[in-house]
């Protein structure tokens, strides 16, 4: 294909032929944990002093002290610290533990001759075989994999992408494709009852915007490019797509096609399905793509429609052509601490409805508060340390907010400076006709920036026998406040049915608005000592959430897509009639299944 990898090349903009982004190494695993959540230097722990700590030098909590996470993780799940999962996780993969793959040999020899690249290495395989589901992770700490990839493949181009589906076709293999991994949804594991050969076919070398077209706002990107190096590339030519899902540091374009991704920032840069433009995508019967790179089009049902959302069932996206905007000229963080929830609500719905929310407005309950505080790195002064509790007096004491009731709403504006200081004045009157008191930037910067590393908890929380998952839906506003309460009360009465002998977090927050409704984000964990099945356990528990959710008037998933996890309900949600429209679609695209994830259908 003839380009190195993460370049820029077209119009108007500098070329960048040697930069390599270190993420896109063949052997991801020698940077990114295989059984955890992201790199291998960034992880939380408690020190000999007992006190939380987190490794690394990537985020703005890596190398701090972070003295009030014990007490909070001790108090909240009956956990102690000396009470510690027995050490079956290693850092290294037993690859004699691991089941010798599958080859077909036609396949394997045709593709050699094609000269892409090509593994059946156990390391390789194992890291493309899960997402981060719960059970997945829980299952590779204890060193146990089920059907992996036979083989892995590295199309560095589109060109690649057709001869690879060409040769599956011809000897009837089974394609899975995999972007960055970051899948929630059970999408990227291997069915067990698949007997071809399967082949994972990984984008991560297809990472180059091809080109930027200045005049029209636009850049033509291949898909296996991860959200970060996307932005970063973009930015050095000062544009940005403001696309930022929890996941972008790890998380491809394609993907984020494949599942109708959702970011933080869409209240001024759109969802995925805003941003897009024009898709390429190879299939069985070849390739799919508009004709023109226009705008908007009235013809017939739009095939993009059939892209979007198709979670790997059809074929591989390989090119994206996005919007982009200039940088923006002025950012500036904020935060709102409300008396209770019920207020922090209305008051989203009033921004929502005069439309004027700011780049990112999030609400969280009290319990998620108090876990954010919980986070809150030491304090280097005195005088810092005297102005929090000056804060803290003001608010519960003089303002009377009960510390077990009051929320707090994170901010980011985005734009030209006056536009947003008038913004930001608009947005502070209405919190104030719902009792909202400015709580200062500092809270929410450190908000948005705790997203990053929130991840990271779920392994921590595994060294001490609790585990703990986040799910979302999207739902109407005048049913907000029903399923928040009605969901989380569902996951305490579920896990005390289950015999969960400790009492579970149960927390959510609003994190998306729009005109008439919100997406609503729910996570639960809970201390799994004496349960001799724990991970059945939590998912007994996730699966009447889910259940909850739905009849609370909440939809299957607002941007984590349906994978194998959530497809039984997907008759139910887009009825009989939707499904088999969505059958007759796969049938004709792939009749013979060589995409046969089985996500979906």
């Amino acid at each position: 294909c003839g380009r190195q990898p993460g370049s820029i090349v077209g119009v108007h903009v500098h070329c960048y032929p040697n930069l390599c982004p270190y993420l896109f190494f063949f052997h991801r695993q020698e940077i990114m944990k295989w059984n955890g959540w992201g790199y291998s230097d960034s992880r939380f722990f408690f020190n000999k002093k007992g006190q939380a700590e987190f490794t690394g030098r990537r985020y703005r909590l890596s190398g701090l002290i972070i003295p009030g996470l014990k007490d909070w993780f001790e108090s909240t799940f009956g956990a102690s610290l000396q009470h510690k999962t027995p050490a079956t996780v290693s850092p290294i993969l037993n690859s004699s533990a691991v089941q010798p793959p599958t080859l077909n040999e036609a396949f394997v020899e045709e593709l050699k001759s094609t000269g892409i690249p090509l593994s059946h290495d156990a390391e390789d395989r194992v890291f493309r075989a899960h997402g981060h589901c719960l059970h997945e992770i829980f299952a590779l700490r204890e060193g146990k994999f089920g059907r992996v990839p036979d083989m892995v493949v590295w199309p560095n181009c589109h060109n690649d992408v057709v001869k690879i589906v060409e040769l599956a076709c011809k000897h009837n293999v089974c394609l899975i494709p995999y972007g960055g991994g970051t899948s929630v949804s059970s999408a990227l594991e291997c069915p067990p009852e698949e007997t071809r050969s399967i082949v994972s076919l990984d984008t991560s070398q297809m990472n180059r915007i091809l080109w930027i077209d200045e005049k029209n706002l636009t850049a033509h990107v291949e898909a296996g490019i991860v959200g970060q190096d996307l932005e970063r590339l973009l930015n050095e030519s000062g544009y940005c797509t403001g696309h930022e899902p929890d996941s972008m540091e790890f998380s491809s374009l394609g993907g984020w096609v494949a599942t109708r991704a959702s970011g933080m920032k869409k209240n001024v840069y759109g969802n995925i399905e805003d941003l897009v433009v024009h898709v390429k995508m190879v299939t069985p019967q070849g390739v799919i793509e508009k004709s023109c790179q226009g705008p908007r089009m009235s013809t017939g049902p739009d095939v993009h429609h059939f892209i979007m959302g198709s979670e790997g069932t059809l074929g591989v996206v390989t090119e994206v052509t996005m919007k982009i905007r200039p940088m923006p000229e002025y950012q500036k963080y904020g935060s709102v601490v409300f008396p209770n929830f019920e207020q922090g609500v209305a008051c989203l719905r009033e921004v929502a409805r005069q439309r004027c929310a700011p780049a990112s407005i999030r609400l969280m309950d009290n319990e998620q508060f108090k876990f954010g505080h919980a986070l809150k790195p030491q304090v280097s002064s005195i005088f810092t340390s005297f102005l929090d509790g000056l804060k803290k007096f003001y608010i519960t004491k003089f303002k009377g907010f009960d510390p077990n009731r009051l929320c707090v709403a994170t901010l980011l504006f985005e734009g030209d400076r006056e536009k947003v200081l008038q913004h930001e004045k608009q947005v502070y009157d209405i919190a104030a006709k719902f009792g909202g008191l400015a709580a200062g930037e500092d809270n929410g910067q450190r908000g948005y920036m705790l997203t990053f590393v929130i991840a990271y908890l779920r392994d921590l929380g595994m060294d001490y026998y609790v585990i703990g998952e986040s799910f979302e839906t999207s739902v109407p506003w005048d049913r907000v406040l029903d399923i928040c309460r009605n969901v989380k009360a569902r996951i305490i009465r579920e896990c005390k049915d289950k015999g969960v002998q400790f009492s579970p977090l149960s927390t959510c927050r609003v994190t998306q608005t729009y005109d008439a409704g919100a997406c609503v984000y729910f996570y639960f964990a809970f201390n799994y000592r004496g349960l001799s099945d724990p991970v059945h356990v939590y998912e007994q528990v996730e699966h009447a959430a889910r259940e909850e959710i739905l009849a609370n008037g909440g939809s299957l998933s607002h941007h984590h897509g349906v994978g194998k996890l959530r497809k039984e309900w997907m008759r139910d949600t887009i009825s009989k009639v939707g499904m088999g429209m969505l059958k007759s679609v796969k049938d004709y695209v792939d009749p013979n299944n060589i995409f046969g994830n089985r996500n979906l259908l």
